[in-house]
C-alpha cells in the first residue's frame, strides 16, 4: 500500500474518531440536561461524564449554550420529519374527511413510537425536551425546529373542525402539547399516585389512550 493511501486512511480514521467523540459529548450532555436542565449542568459536568478534559469540549463548542442547541437539533429533525410525513400520509388517506382523532394519532403515535423503538437515548431526548420546553432558550428552539410540523397538525384540525374558532383549536393544541411534555418528562409521579398500576415510562400505555383522550377534549370545546 502506498504512503498516500496510508495517509488517507489515517485521516479518515481521525475523522471517525472525532465524530465518535462528538457523539459521546452529545450523549452525555443530553443525559445531564434531561436530568438537571440547562442551568443545572456545566461543561465540566459533561466533560467528567465523557471522561475528557473540559478544554476538549471547547474544541467542538463555543460555550454551553451552543452545546445545548446542538443537543436539541441532533434529534429534532428526525422527530419533526417523521411526524410531518405521518401527517401528510394521513391527510392523503383521509381526503375530504379528516378527523381530530386521526390527526392526533398521526402526530402523537409517530413520536411515541420513536421513543419506544429508540430506547434509552431517545427517552433521554424526550425528557430533555420536556424539561427545557418551559425555558426561554428551549421555547425558542421549539419555535425553530417544531413550528412547521405543529402548524401542519393545526391545518388538519381546522379542516376536521370547520365550525370551530381558531382560538379553540390553538388552545386545544396547547393542552395536547402540555400533556405530551408532562408524559415525556417521566417524573415517576403517576407511578406513586397509582400505587404502581401505571408507570411513567410505559409509552405503549400512553399511546393507547392519549389521542382518543385529547380528541374528546377538542370535541368538548364546541359544547
Amino acid at each position: 500500500m502506498s504512503e498516500g493511501s496510508t495517509a488517507k486512511r489515517t485521516r479518515r480514521t481521525k475523522a471517525e474518531q472525532r465524530a465518535e467523540t462528538l457523539e459521546q459529548i452529545l450523549d452525555a450532555a443530553e443525559y445531564l440536561f434531561s436530568k438537571n436542565g440547562l442551568y443545572g449542568v456545566t461543561l465540566r459536568d459533561v466533560a467528567q461524564r465523557v471522561g475528557v478534559h473540559t478544554t476538549l469540549l471547547h474544541y467542538y463548542f463555543q460555550d454551553k449554550l451552543s452545546l445545548f442547541e446542538a443537543v436539541f437539533a441532533r434529534r429534532a429533525s428526525v422527530t419533526s420529519g417523521r411526524r410531518t410525513a405521518a401527517l401528510e400520509r394521513y391527510e392523503a388517506e383521509a381526503g375530504d374527511h379528516p378527523t381530530v382523532e386521526g390527526a392526533l394519532h398521526a402526530f402523537l403515535d409517530t413520536d411515541l413510537d420513536l421513543y419506544i423503538e429508540g430506547g434509552e437515548p431517545w427517552m433521554n431526548y424526550a425528557a430533555f425536551c420536556a424539561r427545557v420546553s418551559n425555558t426561554r432558550e428551549g421555547a425558542e428552539l421549539m419555535d425553530v425546529h417544531f413550528d412547521p410540523v405543529v402548524l401542519k397538525l393545526v391545518s388538519i384540525l381546522k379542516r376536521a373542525l370547520p365550525d370551530y374558532a381558531d382560538e379553540d383549536i390553538f388552545w386545544g393544541y396547547h393542552f395536547v402539547t402540555g400533556a405530551l411534555m408532562n408524559t415525556l418528562a417521566r417524573t415517576g409521579r403517576i407511578d406513586r399516585l397509582s400505587g404502581g398500576i401505571c408507570h411513567s415510562d410505559d409509552f405503549d400505555a400512553v399511546k393507547k389512550r392519549i389521542a382518543k383522550f385529547m380528541a374528546a377534549g377538542f370535541l368538548a370545546l364546541k359544547a
